[in-house]
């Protein structure tokens, strides 16, 4: 989604950084969204630089720098309802998952109770805003209650996924795309480092920290799901 009265879209288009939050909450009296937002900057000069920019826009009701380290803050800040904003609320929408914003655009996960409502709002999406649709699903009742039963673990997946830095992430992706996991592997560690323009031994690096921080949850998700499906067993659910 590119929203063009976004500050904080805005703010990634002249700065190296990336948005992360999935804690929001609407003021329906004076119409705006607060959030506590994970900034990650490529450098500690390119997070004081977007710092600065985001502060400026007069669009931002509110901003508190809350703690930072390096190239990682945690601010609080508070903006007017966008565009886009409005006419999810508008269509019944509500979202579903956590923010991610960089390079000038941002992933949203929302969600709708009926199709009829989400083919009014991208409708209406269309007419003001460039967007891409990732993903339509829609979930079975079965599949609804499986997630509410395991929020806490596809919680602590998604902070795994929110841990790695954006050259983890994008090294970890691009040795899925690129088959580096597949047997027989269509890709090699060259490949990889080729794809970033760096050194076989960085590619190693930031690949060997991607699997370890997803790999450490996703044995803990294994077993609070084994042993939530052993309770369930034993009819202590």
């Amino acid at each position: 989604m590119v929203q063009y009265d976004c500050p904080y879209i805005r703010t990634t288009r002249e700065h190296d950084v990336a948005f992360h939050t999935q804690h929001w909450d609407f003021n329906q009296a004076d119409r705006t969204l607060e959030t506590r937002l994970l900034v990650i900057g490529e450098s500690p000069e390119e997070l004081h630089g977007a710092l600065e920019t985001l502060n400026g826009y007069e669009m931002l009701r509110g901003y508190e720098l809350l703690s930072r380290k390096q190239n990682t803050a945690l601010v609080r800040s508070r903006i007017g309802e966008t565009d886009a904003m409005q006419t999810i609320r508008e269509n019944a929408g509500y979202v579903t998952g956590p923010f991610v914003i960089r390079n000038g655009s941002e992933i949203w996960n929302v969600g709708f109770d009926r199709s009829k409502s989400a083919e009014d709002a991208l409708s209406e999406l269309d007419a003001s805003n460039e967007f891409t649709i990732k993903g339509n699903d829609s979930i079975h009742i079965d599949d609804f209650f499986d997630i509410l039963q395991n929020v806490e673990s596809v919680g602590s997946m998604l902070r795994a996924l929110q841990n790695l830095t954006d050259r983890e992430r994008d090294t970890l992706e691009a040795a899925v795309e690129k088959g580096y996991f597949s047997t027989p592997r269509g890709a090699t560690l060259d490949d990889v480092a080729a794809e970033f323009d760096i050194s076989k031994m960085g590619a190693s690096k930031n690949l060997r920290r991607s699997q370890r921080k997803v790999l450490r949850r996703v044995v803990r998700v294994m077993n609070d799901v084994e042993a939530q499906m052993e309770l369930e067993d034993e009819g202590w659910d």
